[in-house]
């Protein structure tokens, strides 16, 4: 056993400049924060490390920013129509009005119209590339590295599939609702969906797959915790979940619960899940400039291969899918980094497992990637810890929260997920801590 002679490096004990203050400054606030417009939050897809695979383009990135528009272009709901009257029909027909219809039975159909809310902004997010929708979502696959791997999937994203409406004046509150409108400002809920007139005497109902959405407790800081997840209505009610994704009966209403939005919230579209956070929490979260500083802090730190006495380093930011040379590769049941050898192959299990060579432990071999995608950092801590079984890397904090988190998969099954690649996480905790050894010199 030669792990007592040899140096071993903690990321933790390096002399990290304290948090790096400079750079913790969000981008918004190193330019004139007078001219800014103002952002209402940012919305960031789960499973994309930064960027999309073939790269961020028009409406389709992985995450999107919510800015005051120039005007608004809020709705409220405004008169209900008992079809089929034929006011009914033209609030239906008519091309600048915005409603939403629920078919009853094919002799009734009750249609509310909604009017301009001149204190509110509206953003659609959805499947559909048409005008409407702002932020256009596919499906996530896990681990997919180029597109060509996730067009196969039948989707399960609706075409209009939420909105939210932020409002104008602060705090700048934002709220959800499921579905969103279409080319001809419609909502249809056929007769199949689930709906319900309220107590009020108003209509309501949920869509095929649902929109859910999970506040987490103590905000998105380093001691949240995760909160309970909820199916949000069109209406922006909130109710426990449904039996399976889909089901007819919906769930009881949560009456204690919002529909707004608070920095951390996660909201899942049954195919992909966003993050919600706020322009204030991000304006508290690390950079890209802060986690490239640490990148660099860790490189000049000189970790070595233990057995190929080899200098290690993180390749750059932009380098994040090849793997290269240099690249450490860790042990996820021991967390002893290395240069890639090939020695220790286990044939048990298709060549997969390896020994490591410090401790003999036995377990998957997989090269280390830095998490790139700043807005799921929970604090500023160092890059100390590794999701299993993927080998992202980032804070302790950060490992530790996205490890208690049960994401929605499928139409009834939960399970924790590695934010950066959205694979699900393995082993007893879903993440291990690192063990680099330090240069012999």
């Amino acid at each position: 056993n030669n792990e007592k002679s040899v140096p071993q490096l903690l990321i933790s004990d390096l002399k990290f400049e304290k948090s790096l203050p400079k750079l913790m400054f969000s981008p918004d606030q190193e330019n004139h924060p007078s001219k800014a417009p103002v952002k209402y939050g940012e919305l960031i897809v789960l499973g994309y490390n930064g960027s999309l695979p073939n790269g961020d383009r028009g409406r389709r990135k992985s995450r999107f920013a919510l800015f005051k528009r120039p005007k608004a272009n809020g709705v409220k709901p405004s008169t209900v129509h008992i079809a089929c009257t034929p006011q009914a029909a033209k609030a239906i027909s008519n091309k600048d009005q915005h409603s939403i219809s629920y078919t009853l039975s094919r002799a009734q159909t009750v249609v509310v119209e909604y009017t301009h809310d001149s204190n509110t902004d509206m953003f659609q997010i959805g499947r559909s590339t048409e005008s409407p929708i702002d932020f256009v979502v596919t499906d996530t696959v896990p681990g997919s590295q180029s597109n060509s791997d996730t067009q196969s999937v039948q989707s399960t994203i609706s075409r209009f599939a939420c909105r939210i409406i932020c409002e104008r004046n602060p705090p700048f509150t934002a709220r959800i609702y499921a579905a969103g409108f279409d080319s001809s400002k419609n909502i249809f809920l056929g007769e199949k969906a689930a709906k319900w007139k309220t107590s009020d005497g108003q209509m309501d109902g949920l869509t095929t797959n649902g929109v859910l959405v999970m506040h987490p407790r103590n905000g998105f800081t380093e001691d949240s915790k995760p909160g309970v997840w909820r199916e949000i209505s069109v209406c922006g009610n909130v109710f426990s979940l449904r039996e399976t994704r889909s089901a007819q009966q919906r769930g009881k209403m949560v009456e204690n619960e919002t529909n707004q939005l608070q920095d951390g919230s996660l909201i899942d579209l049954c195919g992909a899940t966003l993050l919600w956070r706020t322009a204030e929490g991000l304006s508290r979260t690390p950079t890209v400039k802060h986690l490239e500083a640490l990148r660099q802090e860790i490189n000049a730190a000189r970790p070595q291969c233990p057995v190929g006495f080899n200098t290690l380093a993180f390749p750059s930011m932009k380098r994040k899918d090849v793997v290269d040379e240099k690249q450490p590769w860790v042990y996820l049941n021991c967390g002893h980094v290395h240069g890639y050898h090939n020695w220790g192959n286990k044939e048990e299990r298709d060549g997969k497992d390896r020994e490591c060579p410090m401790c003999r432990s036995v377990g998957p071999y997989v090269p280390l990637w830095l998490g790139c995608e700043a807005g799921f950092y929970v604090d500023a801590g160092p890059p100390t810890h590794a999701f299993s079984p993927c080998g992202h890397v980032c804070s302790e904090k950060t490992t530790a929260y996205w490890s208690q988190i049960p994401l929605p998969h499928g139409t009834h099954t939960f399970h924790a997920a590695c934010p950066f690649c959205a694979h699900q996480l393995a082993g007893e905790q879903g993440y291990i801590r690192l063990i680099f050894q330090g240069p012999l010199d």
